[in-house]
């Protein structure tokens, strides 16, 4: 073999071998990436878990504090306010004396008027029943104070009139787990209980009033739990009430 095959011989190894490992990085190259998306996807999906079992505690929390606090109102002045003008064209069409009515009511006087439907806002028709001073229930006086509500969601809203008595929340983000989270919420409470409102796609009116009192705006979800139903209640599920 001449010196100039040799060197031949040894350009052709050198290329071979160069190939091959550059065939190696690739497929090192291929394996990483496939790992990468492997870890990724349980990550994504343990978030979405998280944030769906978190927004549902969360909201089930509020609720069950704003439900316990309402029902110790009720059961400690059980008369309620017997001055409550609840008639067809009164003060509170439909209202249930016994609970707190609509914050905003024209029978509260007006330095106790918050001018919307906030449960924050909520008074208690307590004793001795012939008083439109009705006290707060949240707030420093009872020391009982009503959390923010849960992130993404807006303020707890009450309604006390024809249909019953219920308050709600809604959400206009388009988050998959928040609408997970509330379908799983609603099968937490029985029939009748509590709902979800869909009015993603257009306004959802919540109540039977003329003008109405409580809708779902539109874009949003909405999640409602019931204290008192009525015939005329307006529910999203069949056979209630």
């Amino acid at each position: 073999m001449t010196q100039k095959q040799g060197f031949k011989n040894k350009g052709h190894v050198r290329n071979a071998e160069a190939g091959s490992a550059l065939v190696y990085i690739l497929i090192a190259i291929a394996l990483l990436a496939a790992l990468t998306v492997s870890f990724m996807e349980p990550s994504s999906q343990q978030n979405q878990s998280q944030n769906t079992f978190k927004t549902m505690s969360d909201l089930q929390s509020q609720e069950s504090f704003i439900t316990s606090t309402v029902q110790e109102c009720v059961l400690s002045h059980p008369g309620g306010d017997i001055t409550i003008d609840n008639s067809l064209t009164g003060t509170d069409p439909g209202a249930k004396r016994r609970y707190p009515i609509n914050p905003n009511s024209t029978h509260l006087p007006v330095a106790l008027r918050s001018g919307d439907h906030l449960v924050k806002n909520l008074r208690c028709p307590g004793n001795p029943g012939d008083s439109n001073n009705h006290q707060a229930i949240f707030g420093g006086t009872t020391g009982k104070f009503l959390p923010p509500p849960p992130p993404l969601f807006e303020d707890w809203k009450w309604y006390n009139g024809d249909d019953g008595v219920f308050f709600w929340t809604e959400t206009t983000k388009s988050d998959a787990y928040l609408q997970t989270a509330l379908a799983k919420l609603d099968n937490e409470y029985s029939k009748c209980e509590a709902d979800v409102i869909d009015a993603r796609s257009g306004a959802v009116d919540m109540d039977s009033d003329t003008p109405d009192v409580a809708n779902c705006p539109l874009g949003s979800t909405c999640f409602r739990v019931w204290m008192s139903l009525t015939a005329s209640a307006v529910h999203q599920d069949a056979g209630c009430p």
